[in-house]
């Protein structure tokens, strides 16, 4: 597997752990998603923002015009779950594309992403690393969280086996999300 198909695969991957995420969280009503809990960020929406803004910052330095820390304000610029589900949903088809678009040259492609007092030039695929571990990391915390709800929380741990009964689990949720296994593999 080229560089590029394995960081692709991982844009697929992480788009449908979110989507996953997303409709459980989406089953909760306005006050639980809010609600005060124990983790790094103080509430399920809170978190799922976060996830959100670092996904902006990120994809637009991959996208060659990063917009800095202007992606943390507001620190949660979606407050309603449905605005924060769009939102975050946008921002997974926009790595699959720049993931798809990518070729060798564009593995190691420079990314500039401006800090307080410097501006941190990293190589393509270490910034995708970070994002996709950025990821999982709050993900985690999330459903850690949603185990404290009324909702049980979705399992997130899987990586597209091949076997027949694993893409029969996850055959519903590419429907939803229009993928295919042809999209991811081939």
């Amino acid at each position: 597997m080229t560089p590029q198909r394995y960081l692709l695969a991982q844009a697929y991957n992480n788009a449908w752990a979110n989507h996953r995420l997303l409709k459980a969280c989406g089953q909760l009503s306005a006050e639980e998603i809010a609600a005060p809990r124990t983790s790094f960020f103080p509430s399920i929406i809170h978190t799922l923002n976060h996830n959100l803004t670092v996904d902006w910052m990120y994809i637009s330095g991959l996208e060659g015009d990063c917009i800095g820390a202007a992606a943390y304000e507001p620190e949660i610029p979606c407050p309603i779950f449905a605005d924060l589900d769009r939102e975050q949903r946008a921002a997974d088809h926009r790595l699959i594309d720049h993931c798809r678009s990518m070729n060798d040259n564009g593995v190691s492609a420079e990314v500039r992403i401006p800090r307080d007092t410097y501006v941190e030039i990293e190589r393509a695929d270490l910034v995708l690393l970070h994002l996709f571990q950025h990821q999982i990391h709050h993900r985690g915390q999330i459903h850690a969280m949603l185990s404290g709800t009324s909702v049980k929380p979705p399992q997130l741990d899987e990586f597209f086996p091949s076997d027949p009964e694993c893409v029969a689990l996850r055959a519903q949720d590419f429907t939803e999300l229009g993928f295919t296994e042809a999209m991811i593999w081939s």
